[in-house]
């Protein structure tokens, strides 16, 4: 085999491709991308996070109805952003699902478990209503906590070839 024509970059066995692009292997994540990373993250969830959260208080919902409302929004919305993005880049839905699920599952997850946190310990932010000060406060708050928070968590996986990693083969 011609070692000099591998594609080092193709798709791995589970549809998903792993960057190696220069400076971004094992250990070589920068900031910079790192928080782009995290921050295409936190735009789909807060995206659907903030809908789910209108959608359940303007329902007259319970706390619990409206918080899970908005998680499953939250992941719907980050997967989403990622999936149209490398659909575009011409990956079959299959595939395109496989690497919106690796590179963004782990960001989601604590982006909302530090997001949803800091509401549910904010005194009077799950009572707050959308026209409250308190219930915009503690909202937006957890989005920059979990943004700080979920930098790191991205750096690290993105330096290993893992969440984010995955999407920069389509770009």
């Amino acid at each position: 085999m011609d070692h000099a024509t591998h594609d080092t970059s193709s798709q791995a066995h589970d549809g998903a491709a792993h960057w190696t692009g220069p400076g971004h292997a094992h250990g070589g994540a920068s900031w910079g991308m790192a928080a782009k990373a995290t921050l295409h993250c936190l735009t789909g969830c807060a995206i659907g996070e903030i809908l789910g959260m209108v959608i359940g208080t303007a329902l007259l919902w319970g706390n619990v109805q409206t918080m899970v409302l908005a998680i499953t929004l939250a992941f719907v919305f980050g997967y989403s952003f990622t999936l149209f993005a490398v659909r575009r880049a011409g990956l079959d839905f299959k595939s395109a699902v496989k690497v919106a699920l690796a590179a963004d599952t782990v960001s989601i997850a604590v982006m909302e478990l530090v997001d949803n946190g800091i509401i549910a310990l904010t005194p009077g932010a799950m009572d707050a209503h959308l026209s409250d000060a308190l219930f915009w406060t503690a909202l937006l708050g957890g989005f920059a906590v979990a943004f700080v928070i979920t930098t790191p968590v991205n750096k690290w996986m993105i330096g290993r070839g893992k969440g984010h990693a995955v999407v920069h083969a389509y770009h």
